[in-house]
């Protein structure tokens, strides 16, 4: 599943919403060296209940707006 997220770096309260485009999270971390965009993957890891080695950015590392890839467990 590939989800639009919208990320608010350097907040002064993490949270996750759900809305009809996708996802807006507000981090603590700033932009810089990666730490947002750990964060925000941490964050969607939580949100969809996954390991976050089942969470990948595909587009937007360097951008406000990404294209983050969930592998969600199969179905039995």
């Amino acid at each position: 599943m590939v989800i639009s997220v919208h990320v608010h770096p350097r907040a002064s309260r993490a949270r996750v919403e759900r809305n009809a485009g996708g996802l807006e999270i507000w981090v603590h971390e700033a932009a810089a060296d990666g730490a947002a965009n750990r964060a925000v993957l941490d964050a969607v890891a939580a949100e969809y209940g996954v390991p976050g080695s089942a969470v990948r950015l595909r587009t937007g590392a360097r951008s406000r707006t990404k294209l983050i890839e969930v592998a969600l467990p199969a179905m039995s």
